[in-house]
């Protein structure tokens, strides 16, 4: 195999620094998808366990007369 030519080997470490960075947005990106995924779940057990509450809101509308309890 004849030796790699300086601009052979140039080109070469472009590409993989290329292919690092791509590498780290594409994991930086599932982390932040994770992220806002987790973010999701817990805003909706929260809101699911903020239904069976005691004291939450009486009526999603003011104008309207609902009965507390």
């Amino acid at each position: 195999m004849p030796p790699l030519s300086f601009r052979t080997r140039e080109n070469t470490v472009y590409e993989y620094e290329l292919h690092q960075l791509t590498v780290a947005e594409l994991i930086r990106r599932a982390e932040e998808q994770r992220t806002v995924r987790r973010a999701v779940l817990a805003r909706r057990a929260a809101r699911r366990a903020g239904r069976h509450d005691t004291e939450g809101r009486v009526g999603k509308n003011r104008s309207w007369f609902v009965r507390a309890a």
